[in-house]
């Protein structure tokens, strides 16, 4: 079943070209679907291989309301079978926030059943980012609250400046958490301390979050106010080198395994490693290795 799938992303990618829209000739500091409120910046040179989604939506303090959404949508298909990014880092262009959560005024003039097709929408979303095949990370600077923190939990590794404030705040509004809060964040900080966080809907800053395994690093922040950014980068490029294949099936195998019991998951790293044995880059690896040389990966 895990080669049919990956068998079938890689026959999509081909269909698209297995390259950015954007093309080939290098890349601009805007979003692939000429978008405002996310771009999109893929780096060349010593970064080349990480791409950047910027949130954008400086007068809401980049709540998810539609646009940002649909455009985050696009952004996310633009870079999912692009075999040239390796990272992709989750990063905001407006000083003091990461995301602030649901857009609660935009929310407001919905119908219930409207607000019911948005945050199942703002769920696939969490997942689409959570399926995205090359690690994710998220530098949180600022506030990451409600839908923030839980873009945040979609991500892979989390990087945040110590002074951020992250929580899932949607009780203290009359709401719980739904685009994947109640299932992300007990996964990585344990059950009694997610129900903690959820019931009371409290806020903890960067420190705190990494003391409880929330995010893998906080850093103090700096006079530029990216200093999770820059940490982020560092994590990114220390990915880069790595064989990219492997580094994928890796992905597969924790995010699968850690769903089932121990000897499902046994079977599902089985079947990852028998994707990466007859791939260029082991070959490479196991050359280098022999070689006393540093290995150069491809991606095949």
């Amino acid at each position: 079943m895990l080669r049919l799938g990956r068998a079938a992303a890689a026959a999509g990618c081909r269909a698209l070209g297995g390259s950015h829209p954007l093309g080939a000739g290098g890349y601009s500091r805007k979003s692939s679907s000429t978008g405002k409120e996310i771009l999109v910046n893929v780096h060349g040179g010593e970064r080349s291989g990480i791409a950047e989604i910027l949130l954008n939506r400086a007068h809401a303090r980049n709540s998810l309301g539609k646009t940002l959404v649909n455009e985050l949508f696009r952004a996310l298909e633009s870079l999912r079978c692009d075999e040239r990014i390796r990272v992709v880092v989750f990063k905001s262009e407006v000083k003091g926030v990461f995301c602030a959560g649901a857009d609660l005024k935009e929310r407001a003039q919905m119908s219930d059943t409207e607000v019911g097709h948005f945050v199942h929408r703002l769920r696939s979303l969490m997942d689409e980012i959570a399926a995205l095949p090359m690690p994710t990370i998220a530098a949180i600077e600022g506030y990451a609250l409600g839908g923030g923190l839980e873009l945040a939990l979609a991500c892979d590794l989390r990087v945040a400046a110590s002074s951020a404030k992250m929580g899932l705040i949607e009780t203290t509004r009359g709401l719980l958490p739904g685009a994947g809060g109640t299932q992300r964040l007990p996964r990585y900080i344990g059950i009694g301390l997610a129900k903690e966080l959820i019931f009371t809907g409290r806020q903890i800053d960067g420190q705190q979050a990494f003391s409880i395994g929330l995010v893998n690093h906080s850093v103090p922040q700096n006079d530029e106010g990216d200093a999770a950014y820059q940490r982020a980068l560092i994590l990114a490029k220390e990915i880069l080198p790595q064989a990219p294949i492997a580094v994928k099936m890796g992905k597969v195998a924790i995010n699968r395994g850690i769903e089932v019991d121990i000897a499902s998951g046994m079977a599902i790293e089985g079947m990852c490693y028998a994707q990466n044995i007859p791939t260029r880059d082991r070959q490479e690896g196991m050359a280098a290795f022999r070689e006393k040389r540093p290995p150069h990966y491809v991606g095949e």
